[in-house]
């Protein structure tokens, strides 16, 4: 379980970062993948709509927070 919540933070922080360079030019590779939250997430929230750059460091920072939690865990 720690792996698969390490491989979702992981995948947050790509999507997040990703979604970031999608904004300020043109994304080049994975952009089916790594953009879902810029194509599914930011048009049907309507408080995200002119703040998608901050939504997607915000992603990215939340990946984050679940890598660092998820390395923390202790297994028994």
């Amino acid at each position: 379980m720690r792996k698969a919540v390490q491989f979702l933070g992981l995948y947050l922080v790509a999507a997040g970062i990703s979604g970031t360079v999608d904004h300020l030019a043109v994304q080049p590779f994975l952009g089916v993948f790594l953009n879902a939250f810029n194509r599914f997430v930011i048009p049907n929230v309507g408080f995200l709509t002119g703040y998608e750059i901050f939504a997607n460091l915000t992603l990215s920072v939340l990946g984050g927070v679940l890598v660092i939690a998820a390395g923390r865990i202790r297994t028994s």
